[in-house]
């Protein structure tokens, strides 16, 4: 016999059992209980309404007493959750559109109208409202309402810890009320619970919005009529909260951009419309603009204007050196300051800040914050009317918001350097950074085992210290340029202990200091430097820092500031006027070969230079004092001479060698008599 849904409409169709009859076959196992059951399944699969559950339920209770009874409230609870369930898709489904309404919105005020109108919707509340945070102030207040009547309630202001909202703000978690003004948990104003009974609000369920733990605001719903709101309901104004948030931040940012762009434009066409420029003033905004937008370079700006006005353009650093250029103008000399930065038109515009004119030249000065930065210089041409004059002095202003980016950009990249130049210096460079430090070198493309000269740059007086390191940074880049015999990589500058310090490769420290002394002292404005190494940086540089200071101090005391030298290029007089001498040092520099020769051999050639120089230079007088045939003393003098140098005792040499005997005799190691 056939079984199943066949049978079941053959028995249907001949007026068999209808549904809900309780029909058994032989032994009253098989019939219309299960049947029934299956149907329930069924209306369960297909999504019925609730009505139709409780009635086939009720069959299939009444076909089997025994097993049907927890039939019903197992079925509705299988729909309780679909129903849960789908509530959930769908409120996942409207927040998706509310992230992609959001998105597309640029205009704060339309963004927080979504939120509160999306709010209020979502948890079907009769009103919908959001508070953001005023910081100057400490409180929030009322942005944005949705359903709301009340004048009084829309421009409520909420100190934080007050009502529900301030609450909320206060603690940055969510709270729900049933009965607004029975519940205690908050503190209640009087201002603040007329407003809200003369919106007639009652339930109020209030979340913060939070976008990487700053406070935006709080956004809450309510109703006129007590409403528990369900923990799911909560959860989804959370979710709400998250995503408006996180909009606002983002609008208030984009509104914040075109603002200033907006400001930036509005006094572009003031300007212009003052000025009633010509039609070539307005292709230079435009192509000024466009360089600005699509990332150019001073270059681009010198050969646009050129273009523009005819003749040659320069444009000089704060410096005075030639850093771009288009047209035939006046030729640069090599390394050094340029020769337009001395003429007539460049110092009266660099002294007054504006454009000056003088012999043909046309100059204005390239400045940003009252940072000097440069000079645009234009020449080969007839003069300049109005419109013309005020073309190069926006090209002047383009200049420095360019030079600015890139100054910007420059200064992070110093910093970097800086920290690790600070960390070289550090008494505990040798030891505890031992393992970080040639690694970061490394990734600066340093290599802190190969030598280096350690400089030291005194500013002149009320000359600024920071734009010191931004020039010798741009210096050393040209130090250290691949192709000039030097190393393919840039050193190091900073400030450290009140001094501008550079680290650069190298082994002479004398021309080292030469050059940078030449290349960063002014008019009016003399750096003195002073240079000791070469030394192996990842060994530390607290000996050679010291001196370099003490050099740059002796050079500034001698009077010749604008200067670079090296200890040796001092000699004594660098320990004389030095600010802590270094005596050890001194006599090592001096002395230095003619000691190790006598260890290794061990000879006396120090006691016979003392007696040379006792004895008047004399040679038969010295060999009678020291008691030996005067050809060995000559002898002994050409060994002298052949360690120290053919030059040991000429008159300046000279001296500074019997300095060194007799600091070496008081330092407590006077040579034996021989």
């Amino acid at each position: 016999m056939a079984d199943g849904p066949r049978s079941r409409r053959q028995a249907g169709g001949h007026g068999g059992a209808r549904r809900g009859e309780a029909v058994t076959t032989v032994g009253g196992r098989v019939g219309a209980a299960p049947q029934t059951a299956l149907e329930l399944l069924r209306l369960l699969a297909e999504d019925a309404p609730a009505e139709l559950l409780e009635q086939q339920a009720a069959q299939v209770e009444a076909a089997n007493p025994g097993a049907g009874a927890a039939a019903r409230p197992l079925a509705l609870r299988v729909r309780a959750v679909l129903d849960a369930r789908r509530r959930r898709e769908a409120e996942l489904s409207a927040l998706v559109d509310t992230a992609r309404e959001l998105a597309s919105m640029r205009d704060p005020g339309h963004v927080l109208e979504a939120i509160v109108r999306r709010a209020r919707t979502l948890l079907g509340t009769d009103v919908a409202h959001l508070t953001l945070h005023d910081k100057a102030r400490g409180d929030t207040y009322m942005r944005a309402t949705d359903g709301a009547v009340s004048p009084v309630f829309k421009s409520v202001r909420l100190p934080l810890g007050t009502g529900l909202g301030g609450l909320v703000a206060q603690t940055r978690r969510p709270y729900w009320t049933t009965d607004y003004f029975a519940d205690l948990r908050f503190q209640h104003a009087e201002k603040l619970d007329n407003a809200v009974a003369d919106e007639g609000l009652v339930a109020i369920c209030g979340v913060p919005l939070l976008v990487d733990e700053e406070f935006v605001g709080v956004l809450m719903a309510s109703n006129r009529s007590p409403r528990p709101f369900t923990h799911e309901e909560v959860s989804l104004l959370g979710s709400l909260a998250a995503l408006a948030a996180v909009s606002i931040v983002q609008a208030r940012a984009a509104a914040e951009t075109q603002e200033a762009l907006s400001a930036l434009s509005v006094a572009y066409e003031t300007v212009r419309r003052q000025a009633t420029a010509a039609e070539r003033a307005a292709t230079a905004h435009d192509q000024f603009a466009q360089i600005v937008l699509s990332g150019g370079g001073v270059d681009d700006i010198a050969s646009a204007l050129a273009e523009l006005l005819g003749g040659w353009v320069v444009v000089l650093d704060a410096r005075g050196r030639r850093t771009a250029a288009h047209g035939e103008g006046p030729p640069p000399e090599t390394g050094g300051t340029d020769p337009l930065a001395t003429s007539a038109a460049v110092r009266a515009s660099d002294s007054s800040g504006r454009l000056a004119a003088s012999g043909g030249i046309w100059a204005a000065a390239v400045a940003a914050a009252g940072d000097r930065m440069g000079t645009l210089v234009l020449g080969g041409r007839q003069p300049l009317d109005a419109n013309d004059q005020r073309t190069v002095e926006r090209a002047a202003v383009v200049t420095a918001l360019l030079l600015l980016f890139r100054q910007q950009a420059s200064e992070s990249e110093l910093r970097v350097r800086t920290d690790l130049l600070a960390d070289l210096l550090s008494p505990d460079a040798s030891t505890a950074h031992v393992t970080t430090l040639p690694a970061r070198a490394r990734l600066l493309g340093i290599d802190l085992s190969e030598p280096h000269v350690l400089a030291v740059c005194q500013p002149a007086p009320g000359q600024s210290r920071r734009s010191v390191v931004v020039a010798a940074a741009e210096l050393l880049e040209e130090l250290t340029a691949p192709g000039r015999g030097r190393p393919g990589h840039p050193g190091l500058v900073g400030e450290h202990a009140g001094d501008v310090v550079v680290l650069v490769p190298g082994g002479d420290p004398s021309t080292v200091a030469t050059r940078l002394a030449e290349r960063l002292s002014g008019a009016g404005t003399p750096v003195t430097v002073g240079a000791a190494g070469p030394v192996v940086p990842e060994n530390g540089l607290r000996e050679a820092y010291p001196e370099a200071v003490r050099t740059s101090q002796a050079l500034i005391s001698l009077g010749t500031p604008g200067r670079g030298a090296c200890a040796t290029d001092l000699g004594f007089a660098g320990l004389v006027v030095g600010g802590t001498p270094d005596v050890g040092r001194y006599v090592t520099s001096v002395l230095g070969p003619l000691l190790d020769y006598d260890a290794r051999r061990r000879s006396d050639l120090l006691g016979t230079v003392e007696a040379y120089f006792a004895a008047g230079m004399s040679p038969s007088r010295a060999a009678g004092a020291l008691h030996v045939h005067v050809n060995t003393v000559a002898q002994r003098l050409e060994r002298v001479a052949h360690v120290l140098g053919p030059d040991w005792a000429a008159p300046g040499r000279a001296m500074e060698v019997q300095l060194a005997l007799r600091l070496h005799r008081l330092n407590g190691t006077a040579p034996r008599d021989r």
